[in-house]
């Protein structure tokens, strides 16, 4: 939501780490390229948009490409859900929960991201809060 108009829809895949995202009218679709490993791909029309990469199993980050930017996507400190996005070392944004016990959340990237960049980042940070909730349930 962006002052209060639905400008995307996050349909997540229930079998792996994909799913469909739809941005004002237009779709996009989100997937890992490895069953288990890979990067992490945006979509559209057959042609990729962006690439992000986990550099590390042991960190919540990844390293994305998009749009001719190089950005860093990742966790503000052990523990907590908050992200933080930087651009050549610089902080130029964040996601994070509302509260605790939501999962309504506030993306603060630059409108000078493409809409469907900061969405896609939004979904990869998705897949770690999912991740993150499924071990606590084990």
């Amino acid at each position: 939501m962006e002052d209060n108009n639905t400008v995307a829809i996050v349909d997540l895949s229930r079998l792996r780490e994909a799913g469909v995202l739809t941005i004002q009218g237009s779709t996009y679709r989100v997937y890992r390229e490895g069953l288990m490993s890979g990067a992490f791909i945006l979509e559209s029309g057959g042609s990729i948009l962006a690439r992000a990469v986990k550099p590390s199993a042991l960190y919540r980050s990844f390293q994305v490409d998009h749009d001719g930017g190089q950005y860093t996507l990742e966790a503000e400190s052990a523990g907590f859900r908050k992200f933080v996005l930087y651009e050549s070392g610089v902080r130029i944004g964040s996601i994070y929960p509302v509260h605790a016990l939501t999962r309504r959340s506030v993306i603060d990237f630059p409108e000078a991201i493409p809409l469907p960049g900061r969405i896609f980042m939004f979904w990869l940070v998705m897949i770690l809060w999912k991740r993150a909730s499924d071990s606590a349930a084990s």
